[in-house]
């Protein structure tokens, strides 16, 4: 399967976290994969992952 069928893949995701603590997601306010420290928009998996369903391409 070709993964890069829709364009690049965003680059601008912040690095992972090591331990606590942890992001809070923008959208649901659950722990997050990403430090604390890291300022920007951060998803946790669920919403991420819901995230890429809305915005990939289609058919």
């Amino acid at each position: 399967m070709n993964d890069d069928v829709c364009g690049p893949v965003d680059a601008t995701r912040p690095p992972r976290a090591d331990g606590p603590p942890y992001a809070e997601c923008v959208l649901c306010r659950k722990p997050t994969e990403y430090p604390e420290s890291h300022k920007g928009i951060t998803l946790c998996p669920v919403c991420e992952w819901q995230e890429a369903q809305r915005t990939a391409c289609s058919g």
